[in-house]
């Protein structure tokens, strides 16, 4: 019996022996055994996670609380249920899929994890990089060159190498693998905790508004939420309507970003290779569960948010005395004045408009100086804030070097954790469309494809927005979550598949609500992110680049389903005996 055989024999001994003995022995050794988990809670706590929490509480302030947790419980219904297929059949997912399912939805799946894995390592490389040039080293060490942006990620993509490498060792390495992850881990949650003990010691929270905040509240996809709602009530009908729109079409965008980043679908396909990589089989249901649980979701619940409280309570509806100016000179001086101005004259333009833009620059600058105090407030919780600059609510109590530190670590600490990961399930995709095992060449071929990507984002994935195109990268993933939430809805009820051990009676329709609700959810929120990108092709006036992206995306939606249907028919044509 090999090393890994006895540690699993043993793994599986103790956790037998715990079930006998109570409830009480048993979590004990969940804690102890726990792991993927973890590794689902350092990639979904990254850059994305960050971008998207930060706007939710400047866009929203705390009343959006509860998106987030819907979110990260609907995605571990789903993955609970991926796990419940793969530790009771022992078959590879891909393959389950393939031979039981419909092949295209198993391709589909793959590819996109891969697609999803490169995408995403952009932002997390970029994320890496403002913590060190920000917050850890400073700006005058390293400057903000492109030599500087791709040494920074050069050095993060070969420690991020060797701690993929030592996962694939079994014993102590890979338990020290375990330790590093569940440490990145800590390390953010406390960095952000930190944050909202602070505001909340000072008397700058209100618990009773953040509490209401995780009340699901469906009317904020059509209409503005949070203390700007208030505003937009108490403007003249017109600039309600033009307040609205402005303010409706941002919150549905980071909404359906901020869902995206709590699971994506290359998160479906790490969490049953992982547990199939460390021997997990039947006796470990209930521990993937657990792990789920306390691995990822309540960690992730935890930083989003602490985010979106220490963001709220910074920005949402909130101008500096610079911006509140009605002198133009003093009003430029705001670091929120350019984009702020931007939003202030297409509102002056909306109503006035040629009367408008026919002034001179001074004049205009001067007509936004004189808008009221309200509307600045209004426009100010639409200016994406650099989430670099939460770390001002921990100088007060930490000093500024040392809040600069301790926010860039954390920071730091979720996007190289992301990395990690997102490399790990390249490698684990590679292997499977290669049908190579673990650990050989197409493994690290994997990892270093997705690492490789994501280190030369300073040609792909830069400029003044930098933080937030991952939120877009979100939106993209989202797009695609739909195809692992409804395979897995029909693998927990495959007959062929499951056999003796699919769930029946009351257990098998408390799983289906479940499901159900959740690839509901995920079909919604990939419907509304398409329409986003296929709308603009209606326009009267859109640009051409706005009508080809409608076009593509479209056009790839269509085409895929498609595919599936026909994969679907040509499945029900084929014999039972050749599937399997």
């Amino acid at each position: 019996m090999s090393e890994q055989q006895t540690k699993v024999e043993a793994e599986r001994k103790l956790l037998l022996d715990a079930q006998e003995r109570g409830t009480g022995a048993t979590i004990g050794a969940y804690v102890r055994l726990s792991g993927p988990g973890w590794l689902q809670s350092a990639i979904t706590l990254g850059g994305g996670s960050l971008a998207g929490a930060l706007f939710l509480g400047v866009l929203g302030g705390t009343s959006l609380l509860w998106l987030q947790l819907v979110a990260i419980i609907m995605g571990v219904v789903m993955l609970s249920a991926i796990s419940y297929v793969t530790l009771s059949t022992g078959e590879r997912p891909l393959q389950a899929i393939n031979n039981h399912i419909n092949p295209v939805l198993g391709w589909g799946w793959v590819i996109a994890t891969c697609m999803a894995n490169m995408i995403w390592c952009m932002p997390q490389f970029s994320l890496c990089y403002a913590a060190v040039q920000k917050n850890l080293l400073g700006p005058e060490t390293i400057g903000d060159s492109n030599s500087a942006k791709f040494g920074v990620s050069a050095i993060v993509l070969a420690a991020a190498m060797v701690v993929v490498l030592l996962n694939g060792r079994q014993g102590l390495a890979a338990k020290i693998f375990d330790w590093f992850l569940k440490g990145l881990v800590g390390m953010i949650v406390i960095c952000f905790f930190g944050v909202v003990v602070y505001l909340s010691a000072n008397g700058l929270l209100d618990w009773g508004t953040i509490l209401s905040g995780f009340v699901p509240d469906l009317r904020q996809w059509s209409q503005p939420t949070g203390d700007v709602a208030g505003l937009v009530a108490g403007l003249p009908a017109s600039l309600q309507e033009y307040w609205t729109g402005r303010i409706v079409t941002e919150q549905r965008a980071v909404m359906i970003g901020a869902a995206a980043t709590a699971v994506g679908i290359n998160m479906t396909f790490l969490l049953p290779y992982s547990m199939l990589n460390r021997g997990w089989d039947k006796p470990f249901r209930g521990l993937a569960r657990f792990d789920l649980s306390t691995g990822m979701a309540i960690p992730y619940v935890l930083v989003t948010s602490c985010v979106v409280i220490a963001s709220a309570a910074s920005f949402h509806a909130k101008v500096d005395d610079n911006f509140r100016s009605t002198d133009p000179a003093v009003m430029q001086q705001s670091p929120f004045f350019e984009k702020g101005s931007e939003l202030l004259a297409a509102r002056l333009e909306h109503e006035l408009g040629d009367e408008f833009t026919s002034l001179n620059e001074e004049a205009q600058l001067g007509r936004i100086a004189a808008l009221p105090e309200f509307e600045k407030q209004i426009a100010s919780s639409l200016v994406k804030r650099n989430a670099f600059q939460l770390s001002e609510s921990l100088a007060p109590l930490l000093g500024e070097d040392r809040a600069n530190l301790v926010f860039g670590l954390g920071v730091f600490g979720m996007g190289f954790s992301s990395i990690i990961i997102l490399m790990l399930i390249n490698g684990y995709a590679f292997s499977e469309m290669l049908g190579q095992r673990q650990g050989g060449a197409a493994y690290v071929a994997g990892c270093l494809v997705a690492g490789i990507v994501g280190a030369v984002w300073p040609r792909v994935w830069d400029g003044d927005t930098q933080f937030w195109l991952a939120i877009l990268a979100s939106s993209f993933g989202l797009m695609l979550l739909p195809i692992a939430y409804f395979t897995f809805f029909m693998m927990m009820n495959s007959d062929a598949l499951l056999g003796k051990e699919k769930p029946t009676g009351g257990r098998m329709l408390v799983w289906n609500v479940l499901m159900g609700v959740s690839v509901l959810g995920a079909i919604v929120a990939a419907g509304s992110a398409i329409w986003e990108k296929v709308s603009p092709m209606f326009k009267e006036n859109a640009e051409q680049n706005e009508w080809l992206g409608g076009l593509v995306v479209s056009g790839v939606a269509i085409v895929y389903i498609l595919l599936v249907i026909v994969g679907f028919v040509m499945k029900s044509k084929t014999p039972a005996s050749e599937s399997n």
